[in-house]
């Protein structure tokens, strides 16, 4: 399908623009445009029908139920008390008869014999003795006044318990009836540490033991 187009006069272009003109060009411009994109434009192929759906069917399926508690053990029977059998002792054999006793017709006084002479007599146990100070050791080593008491005029009185061992040495020193200072009995223990005692005696033998010495601290003596 062609069409003629209308030729245009070059004499009147000169003369301006012809707007009507433009527009007739346009039109048909416009319409050639138009047939062009029909024929290009495809056929659309007939409906195929409306597609199905697909419906997907959820079949829920419950779990099986728990299988049934086991049943409980059978009760175990009573255990039977062994007994422990005891073989038989033998019977004790009874003691034989005793004899009856030989009477003898009285001695001459020629047959008696002399009856023998007596034990010595055993020596008599030495008494045991306990341990007790040296007095001249003690006399070597006073104990020392403590400065601070003999300045506040304290004085008192401390009972020691001195471990003495086999040979006389002080192996311990320990404070049974404190004087109420620390400076006394500090000074009462140091002492006794330095003096010489004599060992207890157990069966004549010397032997560790204790000795309860009391130290005094008076200003006036």
């Amino acid at each position: 399908m062609t069409q003629r187009l209308p030729t245009i006069d070059k004499s009147e272009e000169d003369e301006g623009l012809n707007w009507a003109r433009i527009a007739g060009f346009t039109m048909v411009i416009g319409f050639h445009a138009a047939a062009v994109l029909l024929l290009l434009a495809p056929v659309n192929p007939p409906d195929a029908g409306a597609v199905e759906e697909e419906v997907t069917q959820v079949v829920i399926i419950e779990p099986p139920p728990p299988p049934p508690p086991p049943p409980p053990p059978p009760p175990e029977p009573p255990k039977q008390e062994i007994k422990e059998l005891v073989p038989p002792q033998p019977s004790p054999t009874p003691p034989p008869p005793e004899e009856p006793p030989v009477v003898f017709d009285d001695p001459s006084p020629i047959d008696t014999p002399a009856p023998p002479p007596a034990p010595p007599a055993p020596p008599a146990p030495q008494a045991d003795i306990g341990a007790s100070v040296d007095i001249s050791s003690k006399n070597m080593n006073p104990p020392k006044y403590p400065p601070s008491a003999l300045r506040a005029g304290i004085q008192g009185t401390v009972v020691l318990i001195v471990d003495v061992d086999a040979q006389g040495n002080v192996t311990n020193v320990s404070v049974e009836t404190s004087s109420r200072n620390r400076d006394l009995d500090r000074a009462a223990m140091q002492a006794a540490r330095k003096w010489r005692f004599n060992p207890a005696t157990v069966d004549g033998r010397p032997s560790a033991g204790r000795v309860r010495v009391p130290v005094d601290f008076n200003l006036g003596g």
